[in-house]
């Protein structure tokens, strides 16, 4: 089992290296200033623990990679919703942070149908749909005798 210090250690070496991979990605296009420091206080990014470090590092990347920007990552995000056109609810998904935003649209284009980083392949998505039809028609069966007799009539 591999710890986040190892993985920090096999990727980046020290963990001042991952946090300036993380400051590299957290440009203006992706990052909303909610830092410790941004509001005055003296907590930063040295601050956070590795394993967050990491999965921060991950998610930048996968989204500068697939949209570039978090304008483009919420339209998405409405896209996949099929809300394009709320102004409202844009406004709200402004304040999310980019990972809550990923995980939003991750988990709607996953419901939508539509190919989504993280989304289930395509045998276990089988495995998982026929697994969801033998429950069902287990229970138009009756449970016992009793209630096959009821239901006939006698």
């Amino acid at each position: 089992m591999s710890t986040p210090n190892s993985k920090v250690k096999s990727k980046f070496e020290t963990k001042e290296k991952l946090v300036a991979a993380v400051k590299a990605l957290a440009t203006d296009d992706l990052w909303v200033a909610r830092l410790n420091q941004d509001r005055g206080g003296s907590k930063g990014l040295d601050q956070v623990s590795s394993a967050k470090l990491l999965k921060l590092h991950a998610t930048f990347s996968a989204v500068k990679e697939k949209f570039g920007t978090r304008a483009k990552l919420i339209d998405a995000v409405l896209a996949a919703e099929g809300r394009t056109k709320d102004a409202g609810y844009r406004t709200r998904l402004e304040g999310y942070a980019v990972p809550r935003l990923y995980d939003l649209y991750t988990a709607k284009a996953k419901k939508s149908g539509a190919k989504a980083e993280g989304a289930l392949p395509k045998k276990a998505a089988a495995k998982k749909t026929a697994a969801a039809a033998k429950p069902a028609a287990a229970a138009k069966k009756p449970a016992t005798k009793k209630a096959a007799a009821k239901k006939s009539g006698g």
